[in-house]
């Protein structure tokens, strides 16, 4: 096991790790910019090192940096948390040049999910059901009015090296084709550095549910069953929720088996989520995420697991804890994503917290790294903490996060949670009957 564990990452997710480092006897060490001087993780850690100025580019994605953070505090792994370095295969390539374990999956897998279109043909060739479309990118306009007529209006063109929405474009018919084309690599090149898209059929009105899988890096790997992330606004999640409000155990275990049998296969190591678009009972995959995820904890209540102790068991070649018989889901857990942003225009709201106050009670975490006096800074995500609810049965979760909304205070910026007060009052919302496309429609009625 290893004596000491640095966490590559900022926030929340940092201290997420942390506390699991300290529950299984592992000292920690936190990296910091300048403006996270003052930051909680920097507090909660047993060591700390500043590698660099404010701007990411010059700290947290500097891989140098990091290593030479670990040079210096003797520690032996990265936990790359998620966003910023978690999926960068290069990354993964230099700490093993360099004698440091990276906590998740191999380079190779990470380059291969990494590719939208060799993800896609990889979990084909694995038997994961795919949505039709262009096999491989599409380089011209002609070549994708060809692909477009194969497999029938609407269609959506989306970056190889995407994510985030970015590069994504949806054409109606085949005179919108070309702008949606031609805009969509424009994006990509700006946003990626690589202008390559590909092309798929549009569903009209489906659900985003992702499958949550674990890999020993052996040949072994469960399912820990699906979450349904379809609340999201510009194809960011900030609505999550286990198990699915609309996907039997038939269909779950269908699925799940399937995506467990493909990363054993592949002898993935660690935590990962394959995404599908479901609609008409049927899954469409559509990316593998080879890193945790935001969403991680609603899981982790609905199944009692500490994720992030399986990925750190795994990472130091000790077995998982479970198998896939001792996996049962127990009631309905919810996340909703606390972000200092101004409704309805999603304006980022940095600041200086005058008072925080979290919700607690039986049923209630609140991952976040926040305190009295905390200034936010404006250079990074504006995701300032994570409400999870756990109960019995939806019913109960959507009450409690009610409640737990109604405790949390955050003064001195703005934030999302008047958005999510008045959503649990939509009766979509209490049903479960929303698509990805259900928040945006009902923000456009409802600020237009």
């Amino acid at each position: 096991m290893f004596d000491k564990i640095l966490i590559a990452n900022r926030g929340e997710i940092a201290l997420r790790v942390i506390r699991a480092c300290r529950e299984m006897g592992i000292a920690s060490v936190a990296v910091h910019s300048t403006a996270d001087a003052d930051a909680m993780h920097v507090r909660m850690a047993d060591e700390s090192v500043c590698i660099g100025p404010p701007p990411s580019t010059a700290s947290y994605l500097s891989m140098p940096a990091l290593i030479s953070a670990c040079e210096i505090t003797g520690a032996q792994a990265i936990h790359p948390g998620y966003g910023f370095l978690s999926e960068n295969a290069a990354f993964v390539q230099m700490l093993e040049d360099h004698d440091i374990t990276f906590i998740g999956p191999r380079a190779e897998h990470i380059r291969i999910m990494g590719d939208k279109i060799t993800a896609k043909e990889t979990m084909k060739a694995l038997g994961v059901p795919c949505v039709p479309g262009s096999e491989g990118g599409v380089d011209d306009v002609d070549q994708a009015r060809k692909v477009a007529a194969e497999i029938g209006y609407p269609v959506i063109i989306k970056a190889t090296a995407g994510g985030g929405g970015r590069g994504m474009k949806v054409a109606q018919d085949e005179k919108g084709l070309e702008v949606a084309f031609r805009t969509a690599r424009a994006e990509a090149k700006a946003a990626f550095g690589n202008p390559d898209v590909y092309i798929e059929k549009y569903l009209q009105r489906p659900r985003h549910i992702e499958i949550q899988v674990f890999g020993d890096g052996k040949g072994r790997a469960v399912h820990l069953g699906e979450r349904d992330c379809s609340l999201q606004r510009r194809h960011q999640k900030v609505f999550e929720e286990a198990p699915g409000p609309v996907i039997t155990a038939e269909q779950r275990n269908r699925i799940g088996g399937i995506c467990a049998d493909a990363v054993a296969k592949i002898g993935y190591a660690g935590a990962g989520t394959i995404e599908f678009l479901f609609e008409d009972g049927e899954f469409y995959f559509i990316e593998m995420n080879t890193r945790l995820q935001v969403e991680h904890p609603v899981t982790e209540a609905i199944f009692d697991v500490d994720l992030v102790r399986q990925q750190i068991l795994v990472a130091a070649g000790e077995e998982m804890e479970f198998l896939q018989e001792d996996l049962s889901i127990r009631g309905h857990a919810i996340e909703v994503r606390i972000n200092a942003e101004k409704v309805p225009g999603f304006t980022p709201c940095p600041g200086r917290i005058t008072q925080y106050h979290a919700p607690g009670g039986l049923g209630v975490r609140m991952d976040s790294a926040l305190y009295d006096g905390y200034s936010i800074p404006p250079y990074y995500d504006s995701l300032i903490g994570k409400l999870i609810v756990h109960g019995r049965d939806r019913p109960e979760a959507l009450a409690r996060l009610s409640r737990a909304l109604g405790e949390l205070i955050v003064d001195g910026v703005d934030t999302t949670v008047p958005l999510f007060t008045a959503l649990l009052q939509e009766p979509d919302i209490q049903a479960g009957n929303y698509s990805i496309h259900w928040l945006e429609r009902w923000l456009d009625q409802k600020f237009s």
